[in-house]
């Protein structure tokens, strides 16, 4: 096949969606096809003399000029080429290449919902509302879908007025990089890599600043659980340094001396960081997917996060679950409550705890990266029939 990706630009600064891409564009080309990616030049972008600028910039160079480009270079394309977007946020391409063979991969509705007014904890501006109905123009012009949760697929079907053509579920391949380690010797590293007493264990948390992985959350369940119980162990949050509301959260906590943001550290890092902690806290608010529950549990780490999908359809029978934290600011019930949950963990046997690691490790099978690629050809060559196309 030859197979061209269409990608984020590199000037958003996104992480998760081009190392998305490239697994994608690895993937494909490792099994003998022809692979291009295409994406956005920074040609107005950088122009902007003013951060509020960069925004509207880019849009431009995205919305406006690039789909100029896609239409020149597609007359150099065979007729049976297969255009992937690798994002549904990138639906204001579609309509450029609607007629032609393609395929659109979708993670995540939040910010549709939000713009619908669906999600209080994530209100949006009139602006932003207009840019997502811009998107929803877009991706609702497609064929054929492959979404990375039943969770993903149900809002995708939400929002389409016609049923597609092909609407398939792959779930997302774990980097084979995330696989048990000796917990003693993780905590070591981790301790040296910190500076930090972290021999004893410790409580982890791995995510951004988004609304929905509620890293206010984290802090607020620790804060119930050390009020609670006579344990010590640390907080350790790893991903970007925190917003000025999560540095709220945390100067306001009587146990901040013990709650540590960590950043900067690589998958390896990230995974000896698993394999060390005592539990992993996942309170997430939505997610797409919640890759974090599968890297956890393939390194050997417990997970205690949300009882809605799709994180259960992740965590499986092998996670342990708390209910969403409600809209409310302060939520102290909840997080008392989730607390009992994280003391069961913290206070499980040896025994208890290898039978647990056990099934999240038979867990983590599930998300083989290979066997997602192999799904993922599959669809592809489908939508290049003619019957498809």
């Amino acid at each position: 096949m030859d197979i061209i990706f269409l990608t984020h630009p590199s000037f958003l600064n996104s992480q998760s969606m081009p190392r998305f891409a490239n697994y994608l564009a690895a993937g494909m080309q490792a099994r003998g096809h022809h692979v291009e990616q295409w994406t956005t030049s920074p040609f107005i972008y950088k122009f902007a003399f003013h951060n509020s600028l960069k925004k509207w910039f880019g849009y431009i160079d995205q919305y406006l000029l690039f789909p100029y480009t896609i239409k020149k270079r597609l007359k150099a394309c065979s007729s049976d080429t297969l255009l992937v977007l690798t994002d549904q946020a990138l639906g204001p391409w579609l309509p450029t290449l609607a007629k032609k063979p393609h395929v659109v991969h979708c993670h995540d509705f939040l910010a549709q919902h939000s713009a619908l007014g669906r999600i209080p904890e994530n209100p949006t501006s009139w602006t932003g509302r207009v840019y997502q109905a811009f998107i929803r123009r877009g991706y609702t012009q497609g064929k054929h879908f492959i979404s990375v949760s039943q969770t993903t697929q149900e809002n995708l079907h939400a929002f389409l007025s016609t049923p597609p053509t092909t609407s398939a579920v792959v779930y997302n391949g774990l980097n084979p990089i995330f696989a048990p380690h000796s917990q003693e010797e993780a905590r070591a590293l981790w301790s040296q890599a910190t500076s930090l007493q972290l021999t004893a264990g410790y409580l982890l948390h791995v995510g951004g600043n988004q609304w929905y992985k509620n890293r206010i959350g984290c802090i607020e369940l620790y804060n119930a659980w050390r009020s609670q119980e006579s344990h010590n162990l640390p907080l350790l949050l790893v991903g970007e340094p925190p917003s000025e509301a999560i540095l709220r959260q945390y100067e306001s906590s009587a146990f901040k001396k013990d709650i540590h943001f960590l950043s900067g550290f690589d998958d390896d890092m990230i995974r000896l960081a698993y394999a060390g902690a005592t539990v992993f806290l996942f309170p997430s608010l939505a997610e797409g997917f919640g890759w974090p529950i599968a890297e956890a549990m393939a390194a050997g780490c417990l997970v205690v996060t949300t009882q809605e999908a799709p994180m259960t359809e992740v965590g499986g029978t092998a996670s342990f679950y708390i209910p969403r934290r409600p809209s409310d600011q302060l939520a102290t019930e909840w997080a008392a409550a989730a607390a009992e949950t994280i003391q069961q963990v913290v206070a499980l046997t040896p025994v208890q705890r290898q039978k647990a690691v056990d099934a999240g490790l038979k867990n983590a099978q599930r998300f083989s990266a290979a066997a997602a690629l192999d799904a993922i050809e599959a669809i592809y060559k489908q939508c290049l029939q003619p019957q498809h196309v």
